[in-house]
Parts: structure tokens; C-alpha cells; sequence
């Protein structure tokens, strides 16, 4: 079907192409992700510079990861561009390699037997592309006995043990407010798709990059993970108590909450300074970090009985001037009204042909040469397919022929 194919001159604008000053602007990345980890590690690439095709299903019913024009899927998906391919077909799976001849990177978060399936894993990729690296993330790995199984957030952060210390004692499993092992999964399967295209510089050859949710929520509960790994203790719900470095929580005010940490000798001593109590500083029941965390519900009843006499304002002005960290407990529009929220940027602006002049959420990590940037929205469905398949030589003529074929 492809005999008659030459390079054609578009007259369809392109979407504008990252200027060459992105720190990732030389490289193409083939987006083959859905819902969240997915999207998140391409993101990562994306907002840095990179050339991003995202590739969807022609005729697949709704939208994976929520409604298109929806905060979340806007957040996601920025800085790409969007062509529409239907890999279930040999003609489509053709396109598809043809683009992963000149790419740099390939993202799936299939379960892991699709893409077998389908014959675009990274063993039928290599003959095409050997620098190509290859970045999949899955609920529970590439391998083993759960290898197949359906993977979701919230299972992960059941299995990886932190619905176990979120909540109050005794409350039973709480899961935490935002999807964290997929924002592990899809930030830690990023930083290793950086290494390997750090490392192709050295070999000249790609590789296989590989995370999942398991993976991500476990090495993300840190310091409560080496509890039992090194000392065999296994952490309980705190509550919004640290486990282990006490006092830190939350504390009443006359207006509200503040949340207070004052772990540690010299930061205590600050403490109970500006709290205007010294005498807790060499209290029988309180003098020392281990007598603290033994005795925390009269520590923390101590202090809370001072804290309700100013409002948070008053005490945070007066715990930051002596150096014990402290601050206020938002509203998510409250977060964003913060003058510092606002003078790092977090919230990204970025207008959009539908939905008008909108905000994404901005990056946590700044360059000092080559800041991150939200270039422009998340495309339409599709909407540069015709302009990707001319880049690759296609003529009008066969592109009309793979729509009504639908492969594209």
C-alpha cells in the first residue's frame, strides 16, 4: 500500500517545534502512555524540550485518563503533539517503526504481554534502531508472579505498605490524597530514560528502561522502609505526628492550624523559647528526643494548649524569626494565592484554542540555564497525524487511504 509514497511539501501548519535552547529539544520521544505514570514520566522529557508524539487509538471509545479537556488530562500532556494510529493493524505497526527508526525514546505503560503482542517491545524495536531507549512502566514489573496483573494506585499503595502508616492510630489503612506510586513510577522510569540517554553517549547504544507502581511506592517510603530492613521495626499510623521526631504536627490556633517542626536539641530549645514556655525545655517528661516521643500525647497537649492563644499568622512570624520551621495548612487555592508559590511559578500559564487562557501545574526542579516550560497545550485528538505521516513521506493520496482504512 505504501509504493506510491514520496515526500510531500506540507501547507498545514506545524505545531511550533521546541526552540533549540531546551535542554531537551534534540530528542524525539514516540508516547505510546495512558492515564497517569505513564504521562508523567513523559511529561518530564516533554517540559524539557523534547520532540513528543503522542500516539492514540484512532476509534478508542472516551479518553483514557479522563475527559480531554478536563485539568487532569491538560496538566498531563502539554508540550506534545498528537497523532492518532491504530497499532492493532500490520500497516499501523509498519508506521510505527518507521518512526522509531529516527527516534530517541519510547514510552508504554501497557500491561506487560501487549506490547508482545503487538511486536513493538524493545527486542523487535532494537534491529531498528539500536540507540533507541526504551521506557515501560507497569503495575508490578516486567517479570514475576504478578506480572499480568492489572496495576492501580491505590492496590499499590496497599501492597507497598503506605496505607498501613497514613491516618490516625488506630484508624485502619488510609490511602494518601494524591496517586503517589504513579507519580513515583512515571518520575523514577524518567530519571532512568536520562541515564540511559546519558549512557548511549558512552556505549552508542539504548536500552531498556524499567519501572512500575510496586517499585516506585516502596523505594518512596524511605526512612519508614529501613525501619524494618534494618532495624525490624514496623511502623505504625502516627496520625499527623512525625513517627520519630517529636514535636512535629499539627497545632491548634485561634484561626486554625499550623504545622510545627521542632525535632532535635537545639531546635527544641528555639522552640519552647518562642512558644514563650522555657520551662519545657528541661522538663522531666520532655528534656530529651526519646522522653518526647514516649511521652508525645502530653508533649503534644502541652504545646497545643499554648498554640490556641494566637492565630497562625502570629505564630508562624514568630517560630520562623527564631529559626524553628512552621507554616500554614492550605486550601489548594489558598496554595496557589501564596506569595511564594507565586514567585516560583508553580502555576504555569498556557492558552488554549478551546478552553481559552488556562494554568497547568508548573515543574519542582529548576536549571539555572535551561528552565523547564509549558510551550503549548495538550493537542486535539489527532490533530498533527497528518503532519507527523508527511514528515515521514507520506502524500496526501495515502493518507486519505489510511483514514478510510482507519488505521489512522
Amino acid at each position: 500500500m505504501f509504493a506510491g509514497r514520496h515526500p510531500a511539501v506540507s501547507t498545514e501548519p506545524l505545531i511550533s517545534r521546541p526552540p533549540a535552547s531546551q535542554a531537551l529539544a534534540r530528542f524525539k520521544v514516540l508516547d505510546l502512555t495512558r492515564v497517569r505514570a505513564g504521562p508523567t514520566c513523559v511529561r518530564q522529557l516533554a517540559d524539557w524540550g523534547a520532540d513528543v508524539i503522542k500516539i492514540e487509538m484512532p476509534d478508542e471509545a472516551g479518553e483514557m485518563g479522563g475527559p480531554r479537556h478536563g485539568p487532569d488530562f491538560q496538566n498531563l500532556h502539554r508540550n506534545k503533539r498528537s497523532m492518532t494510529l491504530d497499532l492493532k493493524q500490520p500497516q499501523g505497526v509498519e508506521i510505527f517503526k518507521r518512526l522509531v527508526k529516527d527516534a530517541d525514546v519510547v514510552v508504554e505503560n501497557f500491561r506487560p504481554d501487549v506490547k508482545f503482542r503487538l511486536g513493538i517491545d524493545y527486542e523487535s524495536l532494537k534491529p531498528i534502531n539500536r540507540r533507541l531507549v526504551y521506557g515501560s512502566i507497569s503495575g508490578f514489573g516486567q517479570e514475576g508472579p504478578y506480572r499480568d496483573r492489572p496495576g492501580f494506585d491505590q492496590v499499590a499503595q496497599g501492597m507497598g505498605g503506605l496505607m498501613s502508616i497514613t491516618g490516625l492510630p488506630g484508624q485502619g489503612p488510609v490511602r494518601v490524597g494524591i496517586p503517589v506510586a504513579d507519580l513515583g513510577a512515571g518520575i523514577f522510569c524518567a530519571t532512568g530514560i536520562l541515564i540511559a540517554l546519558l549512557e548511549r553517549e558512552v556505549s552508542g547504544e539504548g536500552q531498556w528502561v524499567r519501572s512500575s507502581l510496586l517499585q516506585a511506592q516502596i523505594q518512596l517510603l524511605d526512612f519508614q522502609a529501613a525501619r524494618w530492613l534494618i532495624a525490624h521495626e514496623v511502623p505504625g499510623q502516627a496520625g499527623n505526628d512525625h513517627p520519630t521526631s517529636i514535636p512535629t504536627g499539627v497545632f491548634p490556633t485561634t484561626d486554625g492550624h499550623i504545622n510545627i517542626a521542632a525535632a532535635g536539641a537545639h531546635i527544641y530549645k528555639r522552640f519552647c523559647q518562642a512558644l514563650g514556655a522555657p520551662h519545657l525545655i528541661d522538663h522531666p517528661d520532655f528534656a530529651t528526643d526519646k522522653l518526647r516521643s514516649k511521652n508525645r500525647a502530653a508533649m503534644n497537649q502541652a504545646i497545643s494548649d499554648i498554640t490556641r492563644t494566637k492565630s497562625s499568622r502570629e505564630w508562624i512570624g514568630l517560630f520562623n524569626e527564631a529559626g524553628v520551621p512552621s507554616g500554614p495548612i492550605y486550601r489548594m487555592d489558598e496554595v496557589f494565592a501564596d506569595e511564594q508559590v507565586r514567585h516560583l511559578g508553580m502555576a504555569r500559564p498556557v492558552h488554549h484554542e478551546k478552553l481559552g487562557d488556562i494554568e497547568v501545574v508548573g515543574q519542582g526542579v529548576e536549571l539555572s540555564r535551561t528552565p523547564s516550560g509549558v510551550r503549548y497545550p495538550t493537542p486535539e485528538k489527532g490533530e498533527h497525524t497528518d503532519a507527523v505521516l508527511r514528515d515521514l513521506g507520506f502524500d496526501d493520496a495515502v493518507i486519505a487511504k489510511l483514514r478510510q482504512q482507519k488505521i489512522v
